[in-house]
C-alpha cells in the first residue's frame, strides 16, 4: 500500500481523542459506516453496493428526494441500510445528514456513480489504524489516476491544489476528489457549513487547519457508469476558489459572540494571498 503523509499534527493538537497510535494485535477492529449521497443513481448503486467490503459495520445512503427508485434499490440490495433524508440540497448538505447518522469509529465517504472503487476501502482504513486522523484519497500520486476527469479539470484541480498547499501550509496532491475517509471525532473540526460540490475542498482545508494528521492513499477514479454528473466545472470551480480565500479570512464576532464572515472583495483576497499564490502557480 502506497501511502503519503501530506501533514503532521500540530503543537498542542492531539492530546487525547484527536491524533491516533496505531491499533494493537489485542483491539477490536474499528467499526466503518460508509456514506453514499445518492440523487437518482438506481442504475449506478447495484454496481458500488456489490463491491462494498463484507465486514464494514453500516451503510448510510443519503438521498436527495430521488425519483427513480432509488431508496428502493439500496434496501433491496442491503437490507439493513439505513435511509437518510436532506434538509436541503447539494452534496455539501447530504454529508452532514449522513455524517449525524452515522454509529461508527470511522466514516468513508463515496460517490454513487461508480467512479470510486468501495473495494480500496480497506486502504483507507489500514491508514487511519497507522496513525492518520485523516485519508484522502488521491488520483495524482503513485498508483492512483482518471479515466474520468477532463483537461479542464485537471487543470483547475492543480490550480487550487497549488493554492491551497501555499495558504494552508499542506501537500496535498489532490484537493477536489471526494474519496476520504477519518475517525468520527475528527467531525468538529470540519464544522461544514456549504452546500454544494465545494464540501471536499472545505473539508480538507479545516482537517489542515486544525492540525490533524492526514494520509494520502492512492485511488483510481472510473467514469461515471450511468446518467450525467451534476458537477458544473465553472460554477463549481468558482465555489472551489471562493472557499479556498474565504478559509483564510479572519472573521469578526458579533456582539452576540457569533462569528461573521469579513466580505470577499478584491482586497480581501490579496489580503489572503491569492493572488502571489496565483502568479506562483
Amino acid at each position: 500500500m502506497t501511502t503519503s503523509k501530506v501533514s503532521e499534527p500540530l503543537a498542542g493538537v492531539g492530546d487525547g481523542d484527536t491524533t491516533n497510535s496505531p491499533r494493537r494485535d489485542h483491539e477490536p477492529a474499528p467499526r466503518v459506516s460508509v456514506v453514499i449521497p445518492t440523487l437518482n443513481e438506481a442504475e449506478n448503486l447495484p454496481y458500488v453496493m456489490a463491491l462494498l467490503p463484507a465486514d464494514i459495520h453500516e451503510l448510510v445512503i443519503v438521498d436527495g428526494n430521488s425519483i427513480d427508485g432509488t431508496v428502493d434499490v439500496a434496501r433491496e440490495l442491503y437490507p439493513t441500510v439505513r435511509i437518510v433524508g436532506q434538509s436541503g440540497r447539494g452534496k455539501g448538505n447530504a454529508l452532514v445528514a449522513g455524517f449525524e447518522a452515522c454509529s461508527g469509529d470511522i466514516i468513508v465517504m463515496i460517490d454513487a456513480d461508480g467512479s470510486m472503487d468501495p473495494g480500496e476501502i480497506e486502504r483507507f482504513v489500514g491508514a487511519l489504524v497507522d496513525g492518520a486522523d485523516f485519508v484522502k484519497g488521491s488520483r495524482f500520486m503513485e498508483g492512483g489516476g482518471s479515466s474520468d476527469i477532463t483537461p479542464t479539470r485537471r487543470l483547475g484541480n492543480r490550480f487550487f491544489t497549488r493554492i491551497t498547499n501555499v495558504l494552508y501550509g499542506c501537500r496535498y496532491t489532490d484537493l477536489c476528489y471526494g474519496y476520504n475517509a477519518f475517525w468520527t471525532r475528527c467531525l468538529p473540526a470540519m464544522n461544514i457549513d456549504c452546500n454544494g460540490f465545494e464540501v471536499e475542498t472545505l473539508i480538507n482545508i479545516r482537517i489542515a487547519k486544525a492540525g490533524l494528521t492526514v494520509a494520502e492513499v492512492p485511488s483510481f477514479e472510473h467514469s461515471r457508469i450511468h446518467g450525467e454528473s451534476n458537477l458544473r466545472t465553472f460554477r463549481d470551480g468558482m465555489r472551489v476558489l471562493r472557499t479556498i480565500v474565504r478559509e483564510r479570512l479572519p472573521r469578526r464576532r458579533s456582539n452576540t459572540g457569533e462569528s461573521i464572515e469579513i466580505p470577499l472583495d478584491s482586497q480581501a483576497v490579496e489580503a489572503a494571498g491569492l493572488a502571489s499564490s496565483a502568479r506562483a502557480a
